[in-house]
């Protein structure tokens, strides 16, 4: 009998951290036409560059690609690891780990929703100037997860 409930626990725990993993993947818009990202690209002020290999990244959280920075938009080139509740943030200082995002969260600002992981525009609203800032950085709001970042300017 307890091998039964451990072995149902463990397929529902297994089950629904495959569901975590792949509902985003599932349910992501499609990427902007390739002519949309270049005419946000040419826009840019500021580029900057996603990699694997930052210290708080790891295999399932992960960004490469280049990133073009415009007063109107941010335009991302390259792929995201998949997951949730993505959000877009800009930051004073460059940081590359859970630790400095949640240090430094109070003088960020969030520019929006990253919905999905091969190519992305975000518009950046009104009142938000990229120049008064440095670095972009994908954030995982619901697991609190460093997902990858690049210095801009």
């Amino acid at each position: 009998m307890l091998f039964l409930v451990v072995s149902h626990v463990l397929v529902g725990v297994v089950g629904f951290s495959i569901g975590i993993y792949t509902l985003p993947i599932l349910t992501a818009p499609p990427a902007p036409p390739e002519e949309a990202m270049e005419r946000h690209s040419q826009q840019a002020v500021f580029m900057g560059e996603f990699r694997r290999d930052l210290e708080g990244s790891d295999f399932l959280h992960w960004g490469e690609g280049s990133v073009s920075v415009g007063r109107q938009s941010i335009a991302f080139v390259g792929k995201l690891a998949p997951g949730p509740d993505y959000k877009l943030y800009l930051s004073p200082e460059f940081v590359e780990t859970e630790e400095d995002f949640e240090r430094l969260k109070e003088q960020m600002v969030r520019v929006g929703d990253v919905k999905t992981f091969e190519n992305f525009i975000v518009y950046v609203p009104e009142p938000i100037d990229p120049a008064n800032y440095d670095t972009v950085i994908v954030w995982c709001e619901s697991f609190a997860q460093f997902i990858t970042a690049a210095r801009y300017r």
